[in-house]
């Protein structure tokens, strides 16, 4: 199990000052909101990379469909060179009260899915090299010979860990394709809830029996854990690692989450299994 941290607010020098204190705190991953409006995640992600040595960095999570995909390729391309090949790509379909209707943002959620498919197909061709040529229903994409960046340090493509909606076979289908699962269930009533060690199993099978990708994979779960009391944090995580989950993101995106109740926890340390 390896253990991440969500930054859920701030700007870019006190995201490189943190990641700097949560590498020598022991956590092993460092991740920011990419947000609608607010703090541009790349540009904080940069400053993150400049101050740390070893910590895989990335977004929670970035909706795809409200960005250019080759716009997207560039500036992922280049941060995983600046970190030299720490760069996790998380996507999915974002959450809509963060500002998609107020900037009109694509709302429908089929529409969004498609935007999503066709985006990751751009991404990883560009990551790819030329020569690429893509058409899709939203998008087209030309060969090109201008001012080429370089591939990806990380091969055989950054990693891309993608929402999972269990049990949706279209959504599981996306997962895949890709590097990691980051999970979300819907109940019987079509409410969104937290996959628990059941279900983790369940998907863990699932991806395992289908996936055809020779690249590792990740199962990827968030939540919080009490920082001061080890022993209960272990046995939040410990049932999820064992159900074959490979990382924990502790992620404080409810009140209270004042600055220096963020700011402690990640001091603290990560949780542990052991």
């Amino acid at each position: 199990m390896r253990y991440g941290f969500v930054l859920p607010g701030g700007g870019p020098r006190e995201a490189a000052e943190l990641a700097h204190e949560a590498e020598a705190a022991g956590w092993d991953g460092f991740f920011v909101w990419d947000s609608v409006w607010g703090m541009d995640p790349w540009v904080m992600l940069a400053a993150v990379a400049m101050r740390t040595e070893r910590l895989r960095i990335g977004t929670m999570l970035t909706p795809v469909s409200r960005r250019r995909p080759w716009k997207l390729a560039g500036e992922t391309v280049t941060l995983d060179h600046l970190s030299n090949g720490r760069l996790i790509l998380s996507a999915g379909l974002g959450a809509l009260d963060t500002g998609f209707d107020e900037f009109g943002e694509e709302t429908d959620r089929k529409v969004r899915a498609e935007l999503l498919d066709e985006g990751l197909d751009i991404l990883t061709g560009l990551w790819r090299g030329q020569p690429f040529n893509y058409t899709g229903k939203h998008y087209r994409v030309r060969e090109t010979t201008f001012m080429l960046p370089p591939p990806p340090v990380q091969s055989p493509r950054i990693p891309i860990w993608v929402v999972g909606l269990w049990p949706s076979t279209r959504s599981m289908r996306r997962v895949l394709r890709y590097d990691g699962l980051l999970p979300l269930k819907k109940d019987d009533d079509g409410a969104f809830t937290g996959a628990t060690p059941v279900d983790i199993r369940e998907m863990k099978a699932y991806v395992e029996e289908r996936r055809m990708e020779t690249t590792p994979f990740d199962i990827v779960m968030e939540g919080e854990t009490p920082g001061e009391d080890p022993a209960r944090a272990g046995e939040i995580v410990r049932p999820l690692a064992e159900a074959g989950a490979t990382w924990w993101l502790e992620t404080m995106w409810s009140p209270p989450n004042e600055p220096e109740d963020v700011y402690a926890r990640l001091r603290q340390g990560p949780p542990s299994v052991e």
